[in-house]
């Protein structure tokens, strides 16, 4: 099959815990998680250009172009690579901005890897990850492509086997800058540390949750709302947050429970990225 002609998927990811264990000296937090990925998410699709021109043709609302980071991420690749040729991204939106489930950086990172393949480019998974870096602290895990407990500032990874599950994710209504949570004064940064080997499913929680809920009730309000099912936690910086469940029916009846002022959204656990099924 024709490579041009594919659709190539971009997962939501969830941080199954999140602790904040230091900070570097260059304002930096290090952080310990585990990443694991779900089968909801975006999708793009590339046209091939041979002007040299990097072409977004479903610009998003409020996000300049040039800020995009499915454009980024084509042009890094573009100038590491020295390739001259354009593309055309389109990109279907599912995943909400300020979500805490790595829209922005699944996008960029199955740019870098489609364009990396599309383009016969051919740098290796670690160069493309150290391009990710660049572009933002959850690209890498993208490329990496394996469900890992992650260390650092979230680039490096232990690989990590998870059990078949399945998750109801909810969709606050906000968006929450990840900056305004790591700056936050009241931001616990010296959880203790967890050796990767030791980390079980269950283990852990998201430190940067209470400051996300403080500042956000509707946060906290999804959070009391999933409670009842299990231990609801939120991803990332927020504002989703999701609860695990054992099968698909107990996940959908759940979901078929949410009052009307809440959205969402069930998925199937992955250990494996589906972007990197298409190379």
């Amino acid at each position: 099959m024709n490579l041009w002609l594919r659709e190539w998927p971009a997962p939501a990811k969830l941080n199954l815990f999140l602790h904040v264990v230091g900070r570097r000296a260059d304002g930096y937090h290090l952080l310990q998680t585990v990443f694991r990925f779900l089968d909801y998410g975006d999708s793009l699709s590339f046209t091939p250009r041979d002007d040299g021109r990097i072409v977004l043709a479903t610009p998003l609302p409020d996000v300049p172009e040039a800020q995009n980071l499915t454009v980024r991420a084509a042009r890094c690749l573009q100038q590491a690579s020295g390739v001259r040729r354009g593309v055309g991204i389109r990109l279907d939106k599912r995943l909400p901005l300020g979500g805490g489930l790595g829209g922005g950086s699944s996008d960029a990172a199955t740019v870098l890897l489609a364009l990396n393949r599309l383009w016969d480019v051919r740098l290796p998974s670690i160069e493309l990850q150290k391009l990710g870096l660049t572009l933002g602290a959850d690209v890498p895990i993208f490329i990496h492509g394996h469900a890992a407990f992650a260390e650092g500032v979230g680039e490096h990874f232990f690989d990590v086997s998870l059990p078949q599950t399945w998750y109801l994710v909810l969709i606050p209504p906000v968006a929450v800058p990840t900056a305004q949570i790591f700056a936050a004064p009241e931001l616990r940064r010296d959880t203790p540390l967890i050796r990767a080997k030791e980390w079980q499913p269950g283990m852990g929680g998201n430190d940067l949750e209470p400051v996300a809920s403080g500042l956000y009730p509707a946060v906290a309000a999804h959070l009391a709302w999933l409670g009842q099912f299990g231990q609801a936690r939120m991803s990332g910086s927020g504002a989703c947050v999701f609860v695990e469940f054992e099968t698909a029916e107990a996940a959908h009846a759940a979901f078929a429970a949410l009052p009307n002022d809440m959205r969402g959204f069930v998925a199937r656990g992955l250990d494996r990225n589906p972007a990197l099924e298409e190379l």
